[in-house]
Formats: C-alpha cells, structure tokens, sequence
C-alpha cells in the first residue's frame, strides 16, 4: 500500500487519493538503521513555521514504525512534498524528534487537526512520537561551511572504502587456483566471490547510492542560495543518474558471482570497480571544483 501512496504521490503533484485524499502528506527517504539502505514512506505532515512537523503513529500500532527508528540512527533524511503550482519538492532536512510540552502541544494540535490521531494514541501504550524536520539555513555562513566540510569528508571516504575495495578483488582473482584474472586454472574452478568481499562491494554500493540522494535533496537549498551554481548542479544530477546505473549493474553482477550457481566474471567486476572509481574521481573533482567554494566562501 505505501508503494502505492508513494507512485501517486509523485504522480499527482503530492496529491493522493483513496483514504488519504485531503490528507497532507510528506514522503520521507530515510537510511535504513540495520541495512544502510534507502528508505521511503509517507507520513503526515503539518507546517510549524519554517520547519515540517510529522507524526511517527504507526496508525496506533504498538511499535514505532521503521522511518523513525532509521532518523534516530541517521537524522540527515530527504523529504518530498507537493508544491501549489503541482510539483513535488525535494529537499534535504534534519530530523529532530520533540520532547515534553513541545511535543505534547504538536500532537494536541494535530489531534485538533484529525481526531484519528487522538484515535491512535488511545489505542496503544506508547508515546507516539513527533519529529521537527529542520531545512538547512543557507544563509549562515558558519552551516554552509559546516556542509561543504561535510561533503569533502564524505568524498574522502568514499575514495578510501572504493580504493580498499579494489586492492582486495585484485588479491581475490589472483589469489592460487587462478591462472589469471577471472579465469580458471586447469580442473579448478573460477574463483568466486566470497561472502565477505560481496557484502564489502554491495555496501560500497549502498553507501554510494545514499549519498547521491541524499545530495539531490539538498542541491535544490544549493540554488535558491546559490543560483549561478544551477548549470554545475544540473551537470552533477546526470552524473549521478549515469553513477546509478554503473552501481546497479555492479550489484547485479554480483548477485551473479554470489548465486548457488554462480555465474559471471571476477574479473569483469574488477574492471566495472575500476570503471566507476574513475569516474567518481572525475565526479568528486568537478564538484571540489565548481560547487564547494561557494559553500566554503572561497573565491573560484
């Protein structure tokens, strides 16, 4: 049902029909807090201000459900939202869950709002929680400082874990029992791709993937502060449409070196993983370039 909700969602302008017409709703794309994977649901929302305000109701089931447990582990999260002239927004915010009389008047005001919600919290024993989603200030010299920081520290480390990455399946496929990169030595098998070094690349994966949202959601603060940076942010959006793919197709590949009967070649991941690093550093280096100083404050 949520995917459901999701498709229509962004197929409407953020309008909804069924049991939710009328309802406003937000789609949340969390990171999962066990899997590291993306995560998107809807949810209720209600304007405070500057910020979102979103109700984790569960429809008064007696857990919290997945979306909040995930921004407690990870509070960074993109929101979508539907705009008046039918669009649907999306942006970068940080989740900051409400305590004592601050969250108690959010909830009597969205009980106000909808008495479902007075429904809800009368039918289960936990506190149900409410999260302010804050949208960054970009005109605090100091924050967009504190984002560009962020985003060198994250291309570092992507750097490392890719470069990592790739100086172990090089010692995988010339490990013994190869007569060379992803072929086999004669009356032994191709080497496969062990669990660990495949969990190691579907994280990579993962990470990658994450971070690429994640940034998409907060290119849109990036040109309303910053509009002579829209030609470059256009750009870094087809890169990461075209990095999608290469990492869809790197995960696929290895779904087919991990299967009962494997089937695939080593050696073709080690050159689609060279291929991507490649083009990451390619990536990494035009946004270091064109986008970072503006968030930095220094002259291009």
């Amino acid at each position: 049902m949520n995917q459901q909700v999701i498709d229509e969602f962004r197929a409407n302008g953020g309008r909804v029909g069924g049991m939710f017409e009328g309802v406003p709703l937000v789609l949340l794309t969390t990171t999962g807090a066990r899997t590291g994977r993306l995560r998107t649901n809807p949810a209720v929302y209600a304007r405070d201000g500057d910020r979102l305000v979103v109700f984790a109701s569960n429809a008064g089931g007696p857990r919290h459900p997945g979306w909040y447990h995930n921004l407690l582990a990870d509070p960074r999260l993109t929101v979508e939202i539907g705009t008046d002239d039918g669009r649907v927004e999306r942006y970068a915010v940080t989740a900051r869950p409400l305590h004592g009389p601050e969250r108690d008047r959010h909830y009597a005001e969205q009980c106000a709002r909808d008495p479902a919600f007075a429904a809800y919290q009368a039918g289960t024993t936990r506190i149900i929680p409410v999260v302010a989603l804050h949208r960054p200030d970009l005109t605090d010299p100091e924050r967009t400082k504190a984002i560009g920081e962020f985003l060198l520290r994250v291309h570092g480390e992507l750097r490392q874990e890719l470069a990592t990455l790739l100086e172990e399946v090089d010692a995988h496929v010339a490990a013994p029992g190869s007569a060379g990169p992803g072929r086999a030595a004669p009356g032994r098998a191709a080497p496969v791709l062990g669990s660990r070094l495949a969990t190691h690349c579907l994280s990579f994966c993962t990470a990658l993937h994450g971070h690429h949202t994640n940034e998409d959601g907060a290119f849109t603060d990036f040109e309303r502060r910053f509009p002579e940076l829209a030609p470059a942010i256009a750009h870094l959006r087809r890169e990461h449409t075209a990095v999608a793919r290469t990492v869809t197709g790197i995960e696929s590949l290895v779904r087919k070196l991990t299967a009962p009967a494997a089937t695939g070649d080593v050696e073709k991941l080690r050159i689609e993983l060279g291929s991507l690093a490649a083009d990451l550093e390619a990536h990494f280096a035009y946004e270091e370039k064109r986008l970072l100083p503006a968030l930095l404050g220094r002259a291009d």
